[in-house]
């Protein structure tokens, strides 16, 4: 098991820079860039959405207590149990109450939910296996005296808030389209899509995004020690899951906002010139 841990760590941390890039050539058919026409490899949007992202707290939880280094919820210290707790309630709001509070959304090709189970349950299983071992047990070991700690939940619940708020704002523009029956009206043959304001929309396309990887930041910069950067070979020993989960997210998710940026130019002759991409004044 030890060896099944190391080697999907190693390629979790060697995949992202390869697949990542590859995005900004190619769409993932989902969301704005879903499949026009209907066939049997279209599936429904909130459906799938539910069971990709179900699969990380699942795989998550199996791991922290049947895992290699399983531990009881009495065994596990304080800090174990808070971090556990922020994994499965950042789930539990991505993978029930958002979909089930979505009024629509787009049908998806069935290749993005398989290659989401697969990403989500290695990255549930890797972090939920780091959590419950000796490395994180001894890390952790004292943190409520770290600042670093601290500084790292506040990262994450700011971020998890963030990420709900500007999510409510993509909700009210569905919710007023179902309302006025706009969907399907629109050239686009999909979601009815505006152009949304407010909050970090003033300043970035993907608030939704920085917001996530914040909530990520926050929870590595908690749960585990910063790996070496150089050189690479101490890189690969020293890199704990929640900084690869973080490493994985900015890598895989940075494309689809720079081409979704792009699609809200291309549809959207009145679209904020000044906005960014992501990240506010920078991309």
């Amino acid at each position: 098991m030890q060896s099944l841990y190391d080697a999907t760590r190693k390629w979790f941390f060697i995949i992202p820079p390869v697949a990542g890039p590859l995005q900004f050539l190619i769409d993932a058919p989902f969301g704005r860039f879903a499949p026009s026409n209907d066939s049997i490899f279209v599936v429904d949007g909130i459906k799938s959405w539910i069971v990709m992202e179900l699969v990380s707290p699942i795989s998550f939880t199996a791991a922290l207590y049947r895992g290699p280094w399983a531990a009881s919820l009495s065994a596990l210290s304080a800090p174990q149990v808070i971090l556990a707790s922020l994994f499965i309630i950042h789930y539990l709001n991505r993978a029930i109450i958002s979909p089930l509070r979505t009024p629509s959304r787009s049908k998806s090709h069935i290749a993005v939910p398989l290659f989401a189970v697969i990403f989500n349950i290695a990255n549930g299983a890797l972090v939920g296996t780091y959590l419950s071992s000796p490395t994180a047990s001894s890390f952790l070991e004292g943190a409520f005296l770290r600042p670093s700690f601290w500084v790292g939940i506040t990262l994450w619940a700011c971020g998890f808030a963030g990420n709900i708020l500007h999510d409510e704002v993509l909700l009210e523009i569905r919710r007023k389209s179902k309302a006025k029956g706009k969907r399907n009206e629109n050239k686009i043959g999909k979601e009815h899509y505006a152009i949304p304001h407010g909050y970090l929309y003033r300043y970035i396309s993907y608030p939704n995004y920085f917001c996530e990887w914040s909530e990520w930041f926050g929870y590595a910069l908690a749960a585990a020690p910063l790996p070496a950067l150089m050189p690479l070979t101490e890189t690969l020993r020293t890199v704990h899951p929640p900084w690869l989960f973080l490493w994985s997210e900015v890598l895989l998710m940075i494309a689809r906002a720079y081409n979704g940026h792009q699609w809200y130019h291309k549809n959207f002759p009145e679209y904020p010139k000044e906005r960014k991409a992501v990240v506010p004044f920078i991309f």
